[in-house]
């Protein structure tokens, strides 16, 4: 399903955080929301799970406004796997996993066999049945990160929104997750701090710059050498390798090298 967002202003503290906005993700397409630390990202996500009412601007998936759906709606059609999903504890996995049923049945509503399909579903295709009846504050941190995801798919939604996924995760682990995400066809919209795998990952990337959205398209096309320096303050150049993956080469020097001396008082 697609998701647009439109014109989206938001001002927290009578401060503006995010000006003007507009991003698009086709069906079934992974875009990659990037930027330097404090540039809007995470916040322009909590509107799009509607955590946060933007002050103006629309924000659909599909054809409907997402805050003119009722809360539970919503919820069937956006799941959101967030960096600060805390440690659960006396919870199993399965258990965890199966909280992405929730939005189809109310916190009283009774498992009934579709609900347990899509649970065993999840946790099949995200690889944590071998741990399913543990605890799941015993688990490592990618395993936490897999068993998220069950549960964010098991909610079976037409939309995934991803912040920082891959954190504290080892490089086999990421890759792991990249791929499981990439497999799922659903469309995502995903905050990536390493441009290295959003590259990797993405369709398309959207790039965040002090609240404002200053490059959007395929990813060869925004990670040029002029963006890279003069919002993430690095030399770099980008290539799609035989293999199909953009990878992208940073110069070994920092930026200041390139600078002139600054002129000394004698």
């Amino acid at each position: 399903m697609k998701l647009t967002v439109d014109q989206l202003h938001i001002t927290l503290d009578r401060k503006p955080i995010l000006r003007d906005v507009h991003l698009e993700a086709a069906k079934g397409d992974i875009v990659g929301l990037v930027g330097p630390n404090g540039s809007g990202k995470s916040t322009l996500l909590r509107t799009v799970y509607r955590s946060l009412r933007p002050a103006t601007g629309v924000v659909t998936v599909g054809d409907d406004d997402v805050w003119e759906l009722s809360a539970r709606t919503a919820a069937r059609r956006t799941a959101a796997v967030l960096q600060d999903a805390g440690t659960t504890t006396g919870l199993t996995v399965t258990e965890i996993v199966a909280l992405g049923r929730t939005p189809h049945h109310g916190l009283l509503g009774r498992d009934g066999a579709e609900d347990r399909e899509a649970v065993a579903e999840a946790v099949a295709r995200c690889g944590v049945g071998p741990f399913a009846d543990r605890d799941y504050a015993t688990l490592s941190g990618g395993e936490r990160q897999r068993v998220l995801l069950a549960r964010a798919l098991a909610q079976r939604p037409q939309l995934l929104v991803l912040d920082e996924l891959t954190n504290h995760l080892d490089i086999r682990a990421r890759f792991e997750l990249l791929d499981l995400i990439r497999s799922t066809g659903i469309t995502t919209l995903a905050v990536l701090h390493d441009l290295d795998l959003a590259a990797r990952l993405c369709d398309h990337l959207v790039v965040l710059h002090e609240g404002e959205v200053v490059a959007a398209g395929p990813v060869l096309d925004v990670l040029t050498p002029d963006l890279l320096r003069d919002v993430f303050g690095v030399r770099g150049s980008t290539e799609r390798h035989a293999d199909g993956v953009v990878r992208i080469t940073y110069a070994a020097q920092p930026l200041a090298h390139d600078r002139e001396p600054e002129p000394v008082d004698q």
